[in-house]
Parts: C-alpha cells; structure tokens; sequence
C-alpha cells in the first residue's frame, strides 16, 4: 500500500509500470481496484497511478472536514500530481472519475494533456433515480441504517451493471464495505448537482469518451453533450457494454485507451470507434511528464 498525507486526509494509490504517467480515478462507491487489469496492461508501456478518492477505498478523508464533493477531489487530483512531482499527464476516469478529470482540465489546465471519460455525467441530470436519490441525507441516512441490506441489494444489482455480475457483485461488496455514510451522500450529491455544460468549450486537450449503450447508471447519451461541448472530443460508443466497459468488453477498452494515450499531441486526437483502433503510434508520445520512471511490482490482489 501506498499513500499520502494531505491536510484533508490521506491518499492512498496504487503505482505500476515505467514511462510517461497516467493518472486512474474510480467513481462512486468504488476503488483503484477497478482498474487492476487496466494498469497492467497499461503498465508494460507507461507509469500508471491508480488513486483512491478521499473516504473510498483506503483513503481516508478528515471527518472535520466537507472534503467528500467532486470539487474537493479535483483538489485532491492537483494536490496528488505536485507532492509526486507530476508536471502533467492523462487523467483517465470512471463515471464520477470521468467528472473529475473534466472539472481538472478546466481548473488546472495546464496539468492534464489529455482525459478520458468513461460512462461520465457532464450533467448530474444524467444519473439514474436511486442514485440522485443517494445524494440527500435523509435518504442516505435510511440506506445506512442497515449497511449489511445496502451491500445485499447493489449485489443483486450488479448482475445489472456488468456483464460479468458476480465479478462486479464481489467488488462492490469489497468497497462498499470501507465507504462511511458522509462520503457515500456527499459525493453523489454533489456528483448530482454537478452541470460541465457551460465550460466545456474551455477544455483544449485531446479528449475521449466512452459510453456503453447498456449503462443503466448514466444516460449514454451524454456522449452526446460531450462531444457538443468539447468540439475535438472523440467518442467510443460500444453497443456490448454497460457502465463498466473495462470489464463488458475489456480487451476493446484497454486498446482504445492505449491509441488514445500514445497518439501524438501534435495531431487531432486518435479516431476510436466500438471496433479496437490500429496500433502505430511509439510508446510515450502524447503522454505527461514524471521525474520518476522506475517499474514497479504489479498490485497484489486483496
């Protein structure tokens, strides 16, 4: 394990591979778990961060503190890149993740170079009810009355969320279990009020959308918000997936995510589409800039 300390709390991450830095961010309920195969495919070409927001995984947030929003977890994105001494890299993320990465590249944009987003509300409008519903306490406060009901309902949810149901059954499970209440509403309340909409045209870097036609969390259609409002944004839209495409369809996902990331800076960004994309571009073109670049061991399962 391997963490931070900050002001608001500690930030723990995963780290594998060697080469340019990507950064890896979860979304609601989730964990860098997520991302385990991602990062050791990713891994063997660059030096990938997986991250565990403030109050999920085994990050822990300062409970003084309203540090569970989406705006305190672009701060924590910022604050991850100096301590480490990242200049700039790719943000890569998952639904609230994919938010996140969004909110950076309008805050800070001269850290991020590129961001993918994956089953990603631009709108908060976007979520589907039961999540909407999670952001007010007085509902959360109802779910969390009986945590061990919460996780027995989302495992038989999963099976609607992925393909793979008891894969993404065991890993909701897992992370649910290190959430706390605060974090659980206050994320997804804020997740929820969350609109991009009118600063969406303020983001310049290569840009990449992947949405699954299944996705009963996030309207798919908020690819096409995105693509309205980031005029260079590519989008990858797979037809055989749902909101976890990294696990629906992950071979496609990870190679769409790679022509993506090594596709040079100095173009238009690399076209994806639901079909793999061609393999041509070097390895560390497009990428960010990191001191360090020494390989790490591959994440060990928990």
């Amino acid at each position: 394990m391997t963490s931070l300390v900050t002001d608001q709390g500690i930030i723990h991450y995963e780290t594998y591979g060697r080469g340019r830095p990507v950064l890896l961010l979860h979304g609601w309920l989730g964990s860098w778990n997520l991302w385990r195969e991602t990062i050791e495919v990713l891994g063997k070409e660059f030096r990938t961060y997986a991250v565990d927001f403030w109050g999920f995984g085994e990050s822990g947030g300062n409970k003084e503190q309203n540090n569970y929003t989406v705006d305190n977890y672009v701060e924590l994105v910022h604050q991850f890149m100096d301590k480490l001494g990242i200049v700039k890299a790719p943000l890569i993320g998952h639904s609230m993740g994919g938010t996140v990465s969004l909110s950076t590249a309008i805050r800070y944009p001269e850290k991020v170079v590129k961001v993918a987003v994956i089953g990603s509300p631009v709108n908060g409008s976007s979520l589907n009810l039961l999540l909407k519903a999670s952001g007010y306490p007085a509902v959360a406060s109802v779910f969390w009355i009986s945590p061990p009901l919460v996780r027995l309902f989302l495992r038989g949810y999963s099976y609607f969320m992925a393909r793979d149901g008891r894969t993404m059954s065991n890993m909701i499970s897992r992370d649910l279990s290190q959430v706390t209440m605060q974090a659980f509403f206050q994320s997804i309340g804020t997740l929820r009020q969350t609109d991009l909409r009118p600063r969406l045209s303020e983001i310049k870097v290569p840009t990449l959308g992947i949405y699954g036609k299944n996705d009963i969390i996030v309207d798919p259609r908020q690819r096409e918000v995105l693509k309205a409002g980031v005029k260079q944004a590519e989008i990858a839209y797979y037809s055989d997936a749902g909101h976890f495409p990294m696990l629906d369809t992950s071979e496609k996902f990870i190679e769409d995510i790679r022509s993506f990331l090594k596709a040079p800076l100095t173009t238009a960004p690399v076209s994806v589409t639901t079909s793999a994309a061609a393999n041509t571009a070097s390895a560390n073109v497009g990428a960010g800039t990191n001191p360090g670049e020494s390989r790490a061991q591959a994440p060990k399962s928990p």
